[in-house]
């Protein structure tokens, strides 16, 4: 395979995961909001700080608000990370790759690109908002589903699945960051003139885990209530949730065992592996330096994928 066509299958993995894990972070956000009280210090920037896109925002110059928030996040091809910028390089490596994907999935990203270039600036109305939202989504599993059921599981599917992957454990790394650290490191942050989060704390744990899809299959995992310590356990430890830390990068092992010239990049994995596992995730938090342990796990990340870069693909 070409250096380049594997970068672009790659990159298409991984734009296809952020603009879907940005669509579901915004629709959890939405609903977070209707069930804290009026003036919880929780409000929208905390989906800058997630997305890393808190800096890029400032330079816009516009109060952080929901309404200048939403179109930044969603329709603002200015910021690298919306939706409408990753729909829109996704759309580009599959149109340069198209003889490598089947024609379903191509078609599937070239449909929801012009759904939402048709609807994204309706989405600031929470209405309009979650109806696209939820298109966003279930089309992002779709074009999944049908790279599952009819791409050839050759080293193209393999790259893009390295990707999907890749992508998907940075952002559950970033989701349990910068959505708990209140909690985790001051659980009585205030709301407003005394009040406290502390009634709320479930309903925020809550949220950490249907921003991943998480909370069903959490509650048939741990079966007991929702609570900081199992949470994080599971989004990164768990070996069977597939959107967890510890299982993406199993998924990864399986797509670089099965390339040429991976010895670099299974070394790096293998790094980030061993701090997942080894991590004695209850005494982490009781000692507060979660922050610092996922800090090291993103740039655990940020190294594999340099890895992959440096082993199969074109020089930037």
């Amino acid at each position: 395979m070409l250096s380049r066509v594997a970068q672009r299958v790659y990159w298409l993995g991984r734009y296809m995961e952020r603009l879907e894990n940005t669509a579901r972070l915004i629709n959890v956000n939405t609903n977070l909001l209707l069930d804290l009280p009026r003036g919880t210090n929780l409000g929208w920037s905390t989906l800058l700080d997630i997305t890393g896109s808190h800096e890029e925002f400032e330079r816009k110059q516009v109060k952080e608000e929901e309404i200048n928030i939403i179109r930044f996040l969603v329709s603002d091809l200015s910021n690298s990370i919306s939706i409408m910028s990753s729909l829109n390089k996704a759309r580009e490596n599959g149109r340069t790759t198209r003889e490598i994907i089947p024609t379903e999935a191509w078609e599937l990203i070239n449909d929801l690109y012009f759904y939402v270039k048709e609807n994204a600036a309706k989405s600031v109305a929470r209405k309009n908002r979650q109806r696209l939202l939820r298109h966003i989504i279930q089309h992002s599993q779709q074009f999944t589903g049908v790279l599952t059921g009819t791409m050839s599981h050759t080293s193209a599917y393999d790259f893009i699945r390295l990707g999907r992957n890749l992508e998907r454990a940075d952002m559950t790394t970033r989701i349990i960051d910068v959505g708990t650290v209140n909690l985790v490191t001051n659980p009585k942050n205030s709301a407003g003139k005394g009040d406290s989060l502390e009634p709320f704390i479930n309903i925020l744990w809550m949220s950490v885990l249907q921003s991943l899809s998480a909370y069903q299959m959490y509650r048939q995992h741990v079966q007991d209530r929702v609570n900081g310590e199992d949470v994080v356990m599971f989004t990164l430890q768990d070996g069977e949730f597939p959107r967890s830390v510890f299982s993406c990068l199993a998924q990864i092992k399986v797509c670089l065992r099965g390339l040429p010239k991976g010895k670099a990049a299974l070394h790096a994995l293998a790094l980030v592996e061993e701090r997942i596992i080894d991590a004695n995730l209850p005494e982490i938090l009781e000692q507060g330096k979660l922050h610092d342990f996922i800090d090291d796990v993103q740039l655990d990340i940020a190294s594999l994928h340099e890895a992959v870069a440096r082993s199969w693909f074109l020089p930037v």
